[in-house]
Formats: C-alpha cells, structure tokens, sequence
C-alpha cells in the first residue's frame, strides 16, 4: 500500500462526488462514506481538508452537499488530492525509509524505487478527477470491493 487510508478514502470520495456532479448532484458525506464503505465522521474530516485546499466545494443545509465545480473536475488530478491528503513525501523519500537516500548515496533499493515514485507521480498527473469519474459512470471503475 502506497498511499495512506485517509488519502485512498479522498480519492475515491471525489471520485464518487465528480460522478454525481456531472449529473449536477450535490451529495451528503452519509451517502459518501456508505458508497466507498468509508467511516462517515473521517470521510467527513478528508472532505473538509479538500474544500479547504480549493479543491472541492460544499453547501450547508438541507439541499446541500460536497460536488464539484465542472472546471475543478477536469483541472484537479489525483495528484492533488494526494498532495492534500498525504503530502508530495510519496513521490520523493525513501523506499527503505532513509533519510540519507539519494542518488549519490543510495539505498540498496534506490534505483528499483526511484523507477516506481516516477512511474506514480506520472500516473497521478495524468488522470483528472473528471477521467475517473468518466469512467466509474461508464462501469470501467469500481469504487467498492
């Protein structure tokens, strides 16, 4: 597991909150937390973290809810939402944890994990929130196991 429970949880959240704002839904953190099988209190606490960082946005009262600005959808990357969540350390430390790694005194597993950060942050600059929520609405991702 690369990624911490709170930054899987925010990634599939706005992934579920970007599917419904493209049919211009506002959704509620219960029916968030239920469909990503998710605590609702902590799914509560990542949300307020993405609407803090500009990323998300969210409306109090009763016909409120977390959605997506459409512009937002195809701006923000999972990227971002990692970069909030559990920081751009992921695409950087140590595999083995070091903190002395680097290329002129690496770890024993250095260069095989410098290959896999690079391949993670690629991956996580090229999908935007709208391409995966694209894709769970057409079946080809699942938000639950």
């Amino acid at each position: 597991m690369m990624f911490s429970k709170a930054c899987e949880y925010a990634i599939k959240s706005s992934v579920y909150i970007g599917q419904r704002s493209l049919a211009l839904q506002k959704v509620n953190v219960g029916e968030i937390s239920r469909a990503v099988s998710a605590p609702e209190a902590f799914t509560a606490k990542i949300l307020q973290q993405l609407c803090k960082a500009g990323i998300l946005e969210s409306v109090r009262g009763k016909q409120g809810g977390f959605y997506f600005l459409e512009e937002k959808l195809h701006h923000f990357k999972i990227y971002d939402i990692i970069r909030v969540i559990d920081g751009e350390g992921i695409f950087s430390r140590c595999g083995l944890g070091l903190r002395e790694c680097s290329n002129s005194n690496p770890c024993p597993v250095h260069q095989d994990y410098k290959s896999v950060r690079e391949n993670l942050f690629a991956m996580a600059q090229k999908f935007s929130l709208y391409d995966l929520a694209q894709k769970t609405e057409q079946g080809l991702f699942r938000l639950k196991v």
